[in-house]
């Protein structure tokens, strides 16, 4: 697969941008499809399986995920203005991690099914039925539009430690 777009900088925790609410998008453009491009480069290059676009500092509702297992076929998918609806009653902890907090992993709960509606990269609606990672990654993804990142559902504690660790880890990277 050849990635069109450019790798931009992953935004990382505490960096205050990360909890800015992104706002809808008004129009898919080719703007709008370069920035999805990008996103899903920087992604790739992290790596990761999910990207918002908050986390590489442009506040607007987009998020491109791929769940594909390693050595299969690359699955791109792109989240345009997405909307969560549905979701379970019953939560599952999952282990979680993120691009903007490199390195941690914890348990966060979440509904163990749900459901999306958006628009894709050419701009049709979508509503599919989540279950198992996807479930947790749609939902993990769309915590980041409303500024939320992972460790805002873990303990005081957890979440502090996590933010000394990331700027710690950021600090000796530099002097390296």
């Amino acid at each position: 697969m050849t990635l069109k777009g450019h790798i931009r900088p992953i935004i990382t925790v505490p960096d205050p941008r990360l909890k800015q609410i992104s706002t809808p998008v008004d129009a898919i453009t080719d703007e709008t499809r370069a920035l999805m491009d990008d996103m899903l480069a920087t992604m790739y290059d992290a790596p990761g399986i999910g990207l918002a676009a908050v986390q590489i500092g442009v506040p607007k509702r987009i998020i491109v995920m791929d769940l594909a297992q390693q050595g299969e076929e690359p699955q791109p998918k792109y989240y345009v203005n997405p909307e969560i609806l549905d979701p379970a009653e019953t939560v599952v902890p999952y282990q979680e991690g993120c691009l903007s907090v490199p390195d941690i992993y914890d348990d966060v709960d979440r509904p163990e099914f749900c459901r999306v509606t958006y628009l894709d990269y050419n701009g049709e609606r979508v509503t599919e039925d989540c279950e198992g990672l996807y479930a947790v990654c749609i939902q993990h993804e769309m915590d980041h539009l409303e500024g939320i990142v992972f460790l805002d559902h873990l303990s005081r504690l957890k979440r502090e430690r996590a933010i000394k660790k990331v700027i710690k880890a950021e600090k000796l990277a530099a002097i390296a």
